[in-house]
């Protein structure tokens, strides 16, 4: 029961940090740049594999698809966990995808992001790794 509790709260935060994030993207200036002026650069320029998209586009799009990423994650697991939590422990490839995947948040959030997202992504990964070993003891 206790690598149930913690699957699920591993899941939780990161569906719960990909929900705000999805909102973030589309609701309020937490994801807009702090100089108005690089947002309008932004929306004028194209990367350069593409000249169908802006830069400011783009952003939306990765950041949106990210938090659904998280969401998605959050879901599956969280689902698999409660509902069908032999499969789940018992196979070795979905406990090693969801491992990459939380691993993969970790390392990003560490190089790339800021302090709030680390934490709970460390909080996350520590109960996903505390869930395999309590479902072997």
């Amino acid at each position: 029961m206790a690598a149930v509790v913690l699957m699920t709260f591993s899941a939780g935060i990161l569906f719960a940090l990909g929900l705000l994030h999805l909102v973030y993207t589309f609701r309020g200036p937490k994801l807009t740049p702090r100089d108005p002026a690089l947002r309008i650069r932004m929306s004028e320029v194209s990367p350069v594999i593409s000249r169908e998209t802006t830069m400011w586009r783009a952003w939306v799009g990765f950041n949106a698809s990210h938090g659904m990423g998280a969401i998605l994650f959050g879901l599956i697991y969280g689902f698999l966990a409660i509902v069908h939590r032999q499969l789940l422990f018992q196979s070795p490839f979905l406990l090693v995808v969801g491992l990459a995947m939380v691993g993969g948040f970790f390392a990003l959030s560490k190089v790339y992001w800021f302090s709030i997202p680390f934490t709970g992504i460390s909080i996350s990964l520590a109960c996903y790794v505390a869930s395999i070993v309590m479902s072997r003891v």
